[in-house]
């Protein structure tokens, strides 16, 4: 198994980044939120996951060991290939997943291209103990430094505004596609922009 890829980022295009590992360039597949922190020229590193067919081997690859650990596990539930899991993990981040599924969030997991409602409830029933609870996955992130600054100020500003955490997870993960969507198109996530879309979230629950 590939399990990392590091070296220049030679190219890159809407769904992959090739990257130059000892003069040969591997063509990396990324959701949007990996490739908005990819610079052409600059030096990257990637967690990658290999999928070996009969007749190709596709490499996929991540910014953080976590997005690759969901991808593979997503992979375990019945009906759901890599460029399903990839498209959930564009739309949204491994956390707002856990929250899904423990949740049984139908709305947010059909969100995703290729998910109906039947897909999106056998998703849940067979990952809704593999993936862990959102405030299992929520407080990892946060004691090992690994979720992106905006997270932790969008969810303390609610937790000052007198809101609970879990609600606040749930709100930081409903704001989590604009805030990728952001990053994509290489633009830092603005806290205050989310912090509103995240009270308004709240406030049609």
């Amino acid at each position: 198994m590939i399990a990392s890829v590091s070296g220049r980022v030679a190219a890159l295009a809407p769904d992959s980044a090739v990257i130059e590992v000892g003069g040969v360039g591997v063509l990396v597949h990324c959701t949007p939120g990996t490739l908005g922190t990819l610079r052409t020229g600059e030096q990257a590193r990637l967690s990658t996951s290999l999928i070996v067919r009969e007749e190709s081997l596709t490499l996929y690859g991540f910014a953080t060991d976590d997005e690759r650990a969901v991808f593979e596990m997503l992979q375990t539930a019945s009906g759901v290939g890599p460029r399903i899991a990839l498209a959930m993990l564009a739309v949204h981040t491994p956390n707002a997943l856990r929250l899904a599924v423990a949740a049984a969030d139908l709305k947010a997991l059909t969100m995703v291209p290729g998910i109906g409602q039947k897909g999106a409830q056998r998703i849940i029933l067979e990952l809704k103990d593999k993936l862990g609870t959102p405030e299992e996955a929520v407080n990892a992130a946060l004691n090992g430094g690994r979720l992106a600054p905006w997270r932790e100020q969008v969810h303390s500003g609610l937790v000052g505004l007198g809101y609970s955490a879990r609600d606040a997870d749930e709100a930081v993960a409903a704001v989590a596609p604009e805030a990728d969507l952001e990053t994509a198109a290489g633009r830092a996530p603005q806290v205050a922009v989310l912090l509103k879309a995240a009270l308004r979230s709240l406030s049609v629950r």
